[in-house]
């Protein structure tokens, strides 16, 4: 097993996570297996409880973990499947040595950070590089291990010195680290300036780490001279110092490392059975960034949610239109829509955000309503979603957002005025969508109805069904607590809200399609975890076939894109 540890200087969001999987990607195209591990240094066990302003959406995996938006990196660029496993916190390992502890494993010798926390942390990452990824269940050759935070943090100093130690453990043919550094330039005097990136690599000196590569950060391509600079300083070769400058699409990320000489050093370095050139996987990716930078033709798409001041809170959906866009050979325009602004108090308040808001929404080809939790927003996105039904806008509505389609249609067609969801109104007459009864409401963390399950469809003139390939079934991610009433399903047939999905039990509602509607669905779980960019998402293909009037088209094609 060889192990590459991706680590990051000067401030966090420098983009450890793209390089890392940019890595990864690049060694699979060289015909290796390849796995992935992210370490988060915070106490929270997982990502489940965050708020998505905190550390971005929360990414859910096919055995149910709620996990880092970087794991949704590398599923994407790997096309792996991880498990809640290969994300690592502080407050699994604390949690792991106390259960050790309690049970008496330790012999009654007193527990400490070294050696039995670094020894967890190695053990877990020994352990967890092993599990297979890939469809062929074959054990991984790589892992790529990316250390949340920076150097010089105080809550990452234990997985640093477990690093340390395991350098020599692992032997230095089997072991490489990756330092992400930033070179600013500063606008008043333009010069590209090293010294944070000295000082970062200094630090990671100091704690034991000497980094093999530098790929340093910037905004605008670095000069030769930085890179000379970087190197005597940093006491490396020159051909260690790799530059990734901000580029238009992250596809352009692995091309960046290939044509730095990156697969020639890993070979060397860590002894890898390879060719010195890539496979067919990369030109495959060269041709997809190619051919997004040459994009003309664009589609809009209004995404009304709450969480619109970071764009990272819908990462994942931002990827799933992308890789729809960019297979019907569109350029994909997120409009993000903050849902309060489309409310009547907005009006009030601030009339130019409101009709701002609503000129947007008016003016986009398609409406997207994502998941998300608590009352704040709601009757914001039941507006647009009125919208979308009326004027016949092509609309997706995910988890909430089709829970948000049911009430909206209960309250417009059915005349519940008061129709609800038990989330947000406990005591309404017409509970439409209602709390899930085995789930516990005390306890937050982990108690949600997660993970890949399958979803039956219940007659073959379904539109999801045939993007899906006519498929009579179908497994994606789902992420809820609650779901629609299903004692009320049949008042909303009758008006011509069908219900075509459903568990394999018959009683969880899963999608929704409005008839006599270009393209209305809503789905209960999250199709957008499961996106590639090569094998996009059939509910946002449909959106975007839908948005740029090709849905018919495709569909008599029998779901072949055009060329």
């Amino acid at each position: 097993m060889k192990y590459i540890l991706v680590t990051g200087g000067v401030i966090s969001g420098i983009g450890k996570g793209i390089i890392a999987s940019s890595i990864g990607t690049i060694l699979k195209s060289c015909g290796l297996r390849v796995t992935a591990i992210k370490i988060d240094p915070y106490i929270n066990i997982d990502a489940g409880t965050f708020s998505p302003y905190e550390h971005g959406e929360v990414f859910v995996l096919n055995d149910g973990g709620e996990v880092d938006l970087d794991l949704g990196n590398y599923e994407r660029f790997l096309d792996i499947n991880l498990y809640k496993d290969n994300n690592i916190t502080t407050g699994k390992i604390y949690q792991h040595v106390i259960n050790k502890e309690r049970h008496g494993d330790y012999l009654g010798k007193t527990v400490q950070v070294v050696p039995h926390i670094t020894d967890a942390v190695q053990e877990w990452v020994m352990n967890q590089a092993k599990v297979p990824v890939d469809d062929d269940k074959k054990e991984p050759q790589i892992c790529v291990i990316e250390l949340g935070g920076t150097i010089g943090d105080i809550e990452g100093m234990p997985f640093i010195e477990a690093f340390r130690q395991f350098q020599f453990k692992a032997k230095r043919e089997n072991f490489c680290n990756i330092h992400v550094s930033l070179v600013p330039q500063p606008n008043a005097t333009g010069e590209q300036k090293t010294k944070p990136t000295q000082n970062s690599v200094r630090a990671l000196r100091g704690l034991g780490l000497s980094p093999d590569l530098i790929v340093c950060r910037s905004a605008k391509p670095i000069e030769m001279a930085v890179k000379e600079k970087i190197s005597m300083f940093c006491h490396v070769e020159p051909e260690q110092v790799i530059f990734i400058h901000d580029v238009s699409s992250t596809y352009r990320v692995p091309i960046l490392l290939e044509e730095q000489g990156i697969i020639k050093y890993f070979k060397q370095r860590l002894n890898l059975p390879i060719d010195d050139q890539p496979s067919d996987l990369l030109m495959k990716w060269k041709k997809m960034a190619c051919r997004y930078e040459r994009l003309l033709k664009v589609c809009s798409i209004a995404l009304v949610g709450k969480y619109t001041k970071l764009s990272d809170c819908y990462a994942s959906v931002f990827k799933a239109l992308e890789h729809s866009a960019l297979a019907i050979n569109y350029k994909l325009d997120l409009m993000y829509i903050d849902s309060t602004e489309l409310e009547r108090a907005t009006e009030a308040e601030n009339s130019v955000k409101y009709h701002q808001a609503w000129h947007k929404l008016c003016k986009a080809d398609g409406i997207l309503v994502p998941g998300g939790f608590g009352i704040r927003g709601t009757e914001g996105k039941l507006q647009a979603i009125s919208w979308a039904r009326k004027k016949k806008k092509p609309f997706l509505g995910v988890c909430l957002g089709m829970q948000l389609a049911v009430v909206e249609f209960a309250r417009n067609c059915l005349n519940w005025e008061d129709a609800n969801s038990t989330e947000f109104d406990p005591d309404t007459k017409n509970p439409v969508v209602i709390d899930m009864p085995e789930h516990n409401p005390g306890d937050m963390g982990g108690t949600m109805r997660l993970g890949k399950r399958r979803t039956v469809f219940k007659t073959e003139n379904s539109v999801l069904r045939k993007l899906y390939g006519d498929e009579m079934f179908v497994e994606e991610r789902h992420r809820h607590r609650y779901e629609v009433n299903p004692e009320l399903t049949h008042c909303f047939e009758e008006k011509g809200l069908k219900f075509v999905g459903h568990d394999t039990e018959g009683n969880r509602m899963e999608i929704i399609e409005l008839e006599n509607h270009p393209y209305f669905v809503g789905v209960q779980f999250h199709p957008e975890f499961s996106s590639r960019p090569m094998k996009p998402s059939p509910p946002y293909l449909g959106l975007l076939l839908a948005a740029t009037g090709t849905l018919n088209a495709y569909l008599q094609r029998g779901c072949k894109l055009s060329p």
